[in-house]
C-alpha cells in the first residue's frame, strides 16, 4: 500500500492546507496523538510517557509495559554504553504501543532532593546529566523513535510549577540548567523538546522567544519540533510566535479556530508564523512516518512484550545502578557469611514499589517483589522469615489483587452512566473490567456521555486475615463507598483538599471494618465528575482542573507498637537482618514536593530498634533521591536501591548475596539535614518566584564551598573488592578554530579478590579567570567494567573546550581563559588521589555548541 505523504513536498502540502486545517495541526486532538488530515494523506502519530517505561495511551485501561529503573539509578551506573542500550530497549517498547515518540528523557537538575520529580532526573551535576541524556537519546533515535527531551528549562520543583518564575543568574542558567540540554543537543541532537511549565525572566518557557528561538534554534541549530508540557500552553499568539510548534494535549485550549482567527485579524499573529509552525510539524511527522511506516500506518493496537532476554537486561540494569553506601565489617554479601536465619523486615519488603509517581508511573507486565527475590535467591539451608515492622504508605495500598467482579473475574466492574436533566445517573453507557483500584479518567471516556456523568465500580473483596481492615477513598470529583449495601465512606458531601491526582483531589477518607478471612464482601464505589456544591477550602490554581479519578485502598489495621516489637523479636532470633523501606509513588511524585527528608511512618524508629537488637542489620532504601538517616551509625550496611522497575526483587537479591558486585556511584550528594541542601531555604516558590540563590553552587559544589560534610558525597559508592588508580597522563591541549581536545588516561587495577567494575571520575579546577568558579567540577568519567582480581586496565577520558570554559555574561558567550587548570582523578568528589594539570596557552570565546 502506498503512502503519498512519505514522498510529499512539505512546502507544497502547506500551500494546499486550509487555514483551519493548519490550526488543527498545531494542537493535539486528544491526549496522545497529533492531528490527521485525511484529505492530504497526513497521518496522525502517537506519543507516550516515559522516562522509565512506555505506558501507552490510556491511564484508564493501560497496556502492561516493561518498567525500567528510574533515572537516578541510571545515572548511578556512570555508564554511557549501558544507557544507550536503555534508549534502544525503550524504543522497541514505544513501537509496540503503536507510538513513535517517547516523552523522555528528563534532564532537569536535582537542585533539591525534595523535588517531587527528582527521581525522573539524572543528577545534580550538569555534565553527568547531559552526557547520559545524550546516550539515552542516541539509543532511542538509533531505532527511529523520537526523544522528547524535557523540561526545557528549570522544572526543578513542583510547587506552583505552572506559574513560578525561576530567578537565576545568566551563568547559573547556562552553566547548570541549560547545560544538560546543550550537551544532549551537541552529542545526540534530539528530534523534539518539551517546554517547562514555569517561567524564565518572567516569561513562560512555552512562549519565551529567547529560549525557543534565540538559544535553541539559532544558537544550538535545533531543527525539530517543540512540544508543550500537558496544559503548559498559556496563550495563542505568544507561544506560536515564540516557536512552540505543538500544544498538548487536545482538545486544544488556545489553538482553536476562533482564537487563532482573532489573533490573525488583530495582527498579533501573522500567517507566515502559522506556516512556519505547520512546516516544522509536518517535516517532523513525515520524518517519523518514514522511519516507522509499519507503526504510523499500522493497526494502532497496543501490545506488551516479555522474554527471558528482556528480563535479563532489566535485571542487569537494575543491579548495576545500586549504590552500596556502607558495609561495616563486611556484612555484605550475605552469601559470604554463615547466616542460616535471615530476617526480612520492612514496609516495602512485600510491596510492589517499582517507580515514582506521576507521568513516570505505569502498569508493569510483572513485578518481582524484594521478598520474592530474596526468598528465591537464598542458598539452600538458609531460612528466610518476614515481619512488616511498620507501615509507611501515604495512601492505603490498592486492592486489585483482592477483588473480583460480580461474576467472578479478576478485577472489578466499571460501568459508565450518562445523566438526566437533573444530573442523576439514568442510562448505562459502557462496561469495563478494570484491574486497578486507581481509576484515572483524564485521557479516556466512552461515547455517549454528557458534560457530567457517573461511574459505578462493583466487586467482591476478599481478605486473607480475619480482623480489622481499614479502607480509604480518595477522589478528584465526588465519590461514596458502600460495603454490603452500607454507606461506609462519604467523600462526596463534604471534602478536604489533598494532593491526590496532581493536587486536584482530596485527602484519603478512611473507615475500619471487621472482615473475615476468605469471606467476600460486596464493594460499590459511586463516582461523579462534579464537585460538591458547598466545596470549601483553598482551591489549588497551580494545576489545570482536568484530572478526574478515584482511588480505593485498604490494608489490615495493625498495632504500630506490636508490629515493631514483633520485628525486633525476629531480629534477635536471626543471624542477619535486611530492612527494606523508603518511599513510594505516593510520597515521591509529580504534582507536589516532599515535605521533608525523613522516611515516612515509623521507619526510623523501626530501623533504630532492630539494629540495636541485631548488629548485622542492612537497610535497603527504595527511594528516588536522598533521605535522612539518623540511624546511619547504628546499622552495618546501607544499600541505595533507588526505584528498580519490574526486576526489583531479583536485583536486590543479586546485590545482597553477591551475585552482582555493586558498582553504582551516587549521582547526587546526600545531606545530613535539610538545612544542608544548597537551595535551602529557597525550596519553594515565594510570591510566584523561585530564587536560585545558590547560583552555580549546586550539589557537591556547595558542600565544598562551605566545607560542609555530607552524609554521603557525590560519586561515592563501595564495592566487594578494591581498586587502585595510577599512572595519570594528560596530553597537551590540541586546539584549532576555537576547539580544544585533551586526552586523559589512567590505570585502574582491581586489588581485591573478586571481579568488579569501577568508575573513574575526573574533576577540573580553574585558575583565577576573573569570575567566581566552583572549587571542582565533574568534567569526565568512564567505567572500567568487569575487572578480574589483580587485573589492570588503561582507561581514557577525552576533554573538550567545555571542560575549561565558563559563561561570559557581559559578552554573552562561552569563554576559555589562558592559564593552568587542575585535573583531579579518583573514586568520588572527595576521594581524588591523582592530580595533574592542563596548560591552556590562548584564550578564546564562542557561541553555539
Amino acid at each position: 500500500m502506498s503512502h503519498p505523504f512519505l514522498e510529499a513536498s512539505i512546502p507544497d502540502v502547506v500551500k494546499q492546507l486550509k487555514l483551519d486545517e493548519k490550526i488543527a495541526l498545531l494542537a493535539g486532538p486528544d491526549w496522545w496523538n497529533t492531528f490527521a488530515v485525511e484529505r492530504l494523506h497526513i497521518p496522525s502519530i502517537r506519543m507516550s510517557d516515559g522516562p522509565n517505561g512506555v505506558r501507552g495511551s490510556s491511564h484508564f485501561l493501560p497496556t502492561p509495559a516493561q518498567c525500567l529503573p528510574c533515572s537516578t539509578l541510571l545515572a548511578s551506573t556512570f555508564d554511557e554504553e549501558l544507557i544507550t542500550q536503555v534508549g534502544a530497549f525503550l524504543a522497541e517498547e514505544v513501537k509496540i504501543k503503536s507510538s513513535v515518540i517517547l516523552l523522555a528523557p528528563t534532564c532537569n537538575i536535582q537542585r533539591s532532593p525534595l523535588g517531587g520529580r527528582a527521581f525522573e532526573s539524572f543528577s545534580e551535576d550538569p555534565h553527568l546529566s547531559g552526557t547520559l541524556a545524550a546516550a539515552y537519546v542516541t539509543g532511542l533515535q538509533s531505532k527511529g523513535v523520537s526523544a522528547t527531551i524535557k523540561h526545557f528549562v528549570a522544572n526543578d520543583q513542583e510547587h506552583e510549577r505552572t506559574a513560578a518564575n525561576s530567578v537565576m543568574s545568566p551563568r547559573a542558567l547556562r552553566e547548570i540548567y541549560l547545560y544538560p540540554f546543550m550537551l544532549a543537543q551537541k552529542i545526540a541532537k534530539p528530534w523534539a523538546y518539551m517546554t517547562s511549565y514555569g517561567r524564565i525572566g518572567g516569561v513562560h518557557c512555552s512562549e519565551n522567544p529567547e529560549l525557543l528561538q534565540d538559544i535553541l534554534r539559532d544558537e544550538w541549530k535545533f531543527d525539530g519540533i517543540v512540544i508543550s508540557d500537558w496544559h503548559g500552553t498559556y496563550g495563542t499568539a505568544e507561544a506560536l510566535s515564540a516557536g512552540l510548534d505543538l500544544e498538548m494535549p487536545g482538545p486544544p485550549r488556545w489553538r482553536t479556530s476562533n482564537l487563532v482567527h482573532h489573533t490573525l485579524s488583530s495582527q498579533k499573529l501573522f500567517p507566515h508564523t502559522i506556516d512556519e509552525r505547520v512546516a516544522n510539524l509536518l517535516t517532523y511527522v513525515q520524518k517519523m512516518a518514514r522511519r516507522n511506516p509499519e507503526v504510523v500506518y499500522g493497526d494502532g493496537a497496543e501490545r506488551s512484550r516479555d522474554s527471558p532476554e528482556l528480563r535479563a537486561f532489566a535485571r542487569k540494569l537494575a543491579a548495576n545502578g545500586v549504590v552500596l553506601l556502607k558495609n561495616e565489617g563486611g556484612v555484605l554479601p550475605l552469601g559470604s557469611r554463615k547466616a542460616k536465619r535471615i530476617a526480612v523486615i520492612g514496609p516495602n519488603a512485600r510491596g510492589r514499589v517499582i517507580s515514582g509517581g506521576g507521568s513516570a508511573a505505569l502498569k508493569p507486565t510483572y513485578v518481582v517483589t524484594p521478598w520474592e527475590g530474596i526468598a528465591k535467591a537464598a542458598p539452600n539451608g538458609v531460612e528466610v522469615n518476614y515481619a512488616i515492622g511498620c507501615y509507611a504508605h501515604k495512601y492505603l495500598p490498592t486492592l486489585e489483587n483482592d477483588l473480583t467482579t460480580p461474576d467472578g473475574k479478576p478485577g472489578w466492574l466499571c460501568t459508565f452512566y450518562s445523566h438526566d436533566a437533573h444530573g442523576n445517573p439514568d442510562k448505562a453507557v459502557a462496561d469495563f473490567v478494570v484491574h486497578d483500584t486507581r481509576i484515572k479518567l483524564n485521557d479516556f471516556l466512552p461515547e455517549g456521555l454528557g458534560d457530567t456523568w457517573t461511574i459505578k465500580l462493583t466487586g467482591r473483596l476478599t481478605v486473607e486475615k480475619t480482623g480489622p481492615f481499614e479502607l480509604g477513598l480518595t477522589v478528584a470529583g465526588r465519590a461514596k463507598l458502600w460495603v454490603d449495601g452500607k454507606l461506609t465512606i462519604d467523600n462526596w458531601t463534604k471534602q478536604t483538599p489533598g494532593d491526590f491526582f496532581y493536587g486536584q483531589g482530596t485527602i484519603e477518607e478512611k473507615a475500619v471494618l471487621n472482615l473475615t478471612a476468605g469471606k467476600s464482601v460486596n464493594v460499590l464505589v459511586e463516582y461523579t465528575n462534579t464537585n460538591p456544591p458547598d466545596a470549601t477550602g483553598a482551591e489549588d490554581f497551580s494545576q489545570p482542573a482536568l484530572m478526574r479519578g478515584v482511588r480505593l485502598g485498604g490494608a489490615e489495621k495493625i498495632d504500630p507498637k506490636k508490629a515493631i516489637e514483633d520485628a525486633v523479636n525476629l531480629a534477635k532470633e536471626s543471624d542477619a537482618v535486611v530492612i527494606i523501606g523508603g518511599l513510594t509513588p505516593e510520597w515521591e511524585s509529580e504534582g507536589f514536593d516532599r515535605p521533608s527528608l525523613s522516611l515516612p511512618g515509623l521507619q526510623d524508629e523501626l530501623i533504630s530498634k532492630v539494629s540495636r537488637a541485631n548488629a548485622a542489620t542492612v537497610v535497603v532504601l527504595q527511594v528516588g533521591s536522598a533521605v535522612s538517616m539518623p540511624w546511619v551509625k547504628s546499622v552495618a550496611g546501607i544499600v541505595q536501591a533507588w526505584y528498580q522497575g519490574n526486576e526489583v526483587g531479583n536485583a536486590i537479591a543479586d546485590i545482597l548475596f553477591g551475585t552482582v558486585n555493586p558498582s553504582g556511584r551516587l549521582p547526587l550528594t546526600f545531606p545530613v539535614q535539610v538545612e544542608d541542601i544548597p537551595a535551602y531555604p529557597n525550596l519553594f516558590s515565594e510570591n510566584g518566584e523561585i530564587h536560585y540563590r545558590e547560583d552555580l553552587f549546586v550539589g557537591y559544589k556547595h558542600y565544598q564551598l562551605r566545607n560542609i560534610h555530607p552524609l554521603f558525597p557525590f560519586g561515592h559508592g563501595l564495592s566487594y573488592t578494591s581498586f587502585e588508580f595510577s599512572d595519570l597522563t594528560i596530553s597537551d591541549p590540541s586546539s584549532h578554530d576555537d576547539a580544544l581536545t585533551v586526552e586523559v588516561s589512567v590505570t585502574v587495577k582491581n586489588t581485591g579478590s573478586v571481579a568488579g567494575s569501577e568508575v573513574v571520575q575526573l574533576y577540573v579546577s580553574y585558575p583565577d579567570v576573573g569570575v567566581t568558579t566552583p572549587q571542582l567540577q565533574l568534567r569526565g568519567f568512564a567505567k572500567a567494567r568487569d575487572l578480574a582480581p589483580r587485573e589492570a586496565r588503561r582507561v581514557m577520558i577525552t576533554l573538550d573546550k567545555y571542560a575549561v570554559s565558563f559563561w561570559d555574561t557581559p559578552r554573552n558567550a562561552w569563554s576559555v581563559q589562558e592559564g593552568t587548570y587542575g585535573v583531579f582523578v579518583g573514586h568520588s568528589s572527595t576521594d581524588l588521589p591523582l592530580e595533574g594539570k592542563i596548560d591552556v596557552k590562548e584564550s578564546f570565546r564562542w557561541n553555539g555548541v
